[in-house]
């Protein structure tokens, strides 16, 4: 899983500039665990993202800014930005986010960046998405601005579009937004939403899917009926998972361009996000 909800690397660099950072605030913290919390917060000024784009957030310390990307689960229709955080004991950056509480500020840079958006434009209508612990930002953010459009109508989305979605963790409390995501799946024809654990000895009330996000792939592309030529894949969290995951789309006849990847930062090594 993604050990801090972000994508790409952890940067140090010169004290950060007025002209391309907001003093964000933070308007709310929830944690979930003791190393896994969501977080809104006021970004400081306009900021305007696509779903499944990131946002750079920072702190300055000792006269260097320290940053790092996150996806956004907000959709672009909320004011505030909100982001799901994996601590990394270890890390440059998560240790400082950590001890920020409501009402503390940190950096933001003023331009969300960033590919994973949903695919309109190969014509494909099936979106199949993967995703573990913090990777379900993304999706989240996805699932959100389509469920606004389809409340109000006015907006062509989601049209023929739906969203088939696993998401993976180690036990059932990493999934921060599993209660939201089963709510809008109950409700809308869209969606559908199959969380699993791979530690089920260590959750003794969970009685869902059991096993790792790769090891139930095969079975709900069947269940579903996904069919390559009418699905776009999205991969995001940890690099096992992607790789994995990748490899059995592949064998099913998945071709290149029609998934995309959004690889998330493992202590130790560095990651580029594919998109």
């Amino acid at each position: 899983m993604s050990k801090d909800g972000g994508i790409g690397v952890e940067l140090t660099a010169p004290r950060a500039t007025v002209e391309k950072h907001y003093t964000a605030r933070i308007l709310e913290r929830k944690d979930l665990s003791e190393d896994l919390w969501l977080i809104k917060v006021d970004p400081g000024g306009p900021f305007s993202f696509k779903a499944g784009q990131y946002a750079t957030l920072g702190v300055e310390h000792e006269g260097k800014r320290i940053e790092r990307a996150y996806s956004i689960v907000s959709s672009p229709y909320e004011e505030a930005l909100e982001f799901f955080v994996e601590l990394v004991p270890q890390g440059e950056l998560t240790p400082k986010l950590y001890k920020l509480q409501t009402g503390d500020t940190m950096l933001c840079r003023k331009m969300a960046k960033g590919r994973f958006t949903l695919d309109l434009r190969s014509g494909r209508t099936q979106h199949l998405l993967l995703a573990t612990v913090t990777g379900i930002a993304p999706f989240v953010s996805y699932v959100r601005t389509l469920y606004r459009d389809w409340k109000t109508g006015d907006s062509p989305m989601p049209g023929n579009h739906k969203l088939y979605c696993i998401q993976g963790g180690s036990r059932s409390w990493e999934f921060g937004y599993r209660e939201e995501l089963e709510r809008v799946a109950a409700e809308v024809p869209w969606l559908k939403y199959v969380p699993t654990i791979s530690r089920p000895w260590e959750d003794a009330g969970w009685t869902g899917e059991t096993g790792r996000v790769d090891d139930l792939v095969r079975k709900y592309v069947a269940e579903w009926g996904l069919k390559p030529a009418e699905t776009t894949g999205y991969l995001c969290g940890h690099p096992s998972m992607i790789e994995n995951a990748r490899g059995i789309l592949e064998r099913a006849g998945w071709q290149k361009g029609s998934t995309f990847e959004e690889v998330y930062f493992i202590p130790g090594k560095e990651f580029t996000p594919r998109a």
